[in-house]
């Protein structure tokens, strides 16, 4: 059994004027990304990963959660194709992983990472995956080359905004 938690980065500040990539976390991100990571920690005491874009935004992001769970530095990976991207390249990374590693977290961007989790079962459906919001699902396979083909089962969604 493999598990994917599909995380979109925390709000970033929209009156930075640089760089995209170099866009860093408001002030709401800087608090909902350790926030998001406690909640995910109370459901999933272990990650053997954390796989981010390097965008600063997602970069923070990924750190939060990272520390959160005390993970060592060398279980966070940065990939640069999840810089935007589209859904057929999340596919690709997930198939990438080596298969000792059973529970992942993927931090990625909008539209991209709201066109995958959308393809990930044929039962949920998001218009906008929520900055900084957890997309959880499971697939019984023992290779991640086989998530793409792989039936999913549906965990959870979680969000900053949502009450629980």
């Amino acid at each position: 059994m493999k598990k994917v938690f599909i995380i979109r980065h925390a709000k970033s500040d929209q009156t930075f004027y640089g760089n995209d990539f170099e866009r860093p976390l408001n002030e709401r991100g800087k608090k909902d990304a350790p926030l998001m990571a406690e909640r995910l920690l109370k459901q999933q005491k272990h990650i053997d990963a954390f796989v981010a874009s390097p965008a600063i935004r997602a970069k923070h992001t990924v750190q939060a959660f990272a520390a959160v769970y005390q993970a060592p530095e060398e279980k966070v990976i940065f990939i640069s194709a999840l810089y935007h991207a589209p859904a057929n390249v999340f596919y690709d990374v997930i198939a990438a992983l080596p298969n000792d590693l059973n529970t992942v977290a993927i931090f990625s961007h909008n539209p991209g990472i709201t066109y995958f989790v959308n393809s990930l079962h044929e039962k949920v459906n998001i218009d906008n995956m929520p900055t900084c919001g957890i997309f959880a699902v499971e697939a019984d396979i023992e290779q991640w080359k086989d998530f793409i083909k792989a039936k999913k089962n549906f965990l959870f969604l979680d969000y900053p905004k949502l009450t629980l």
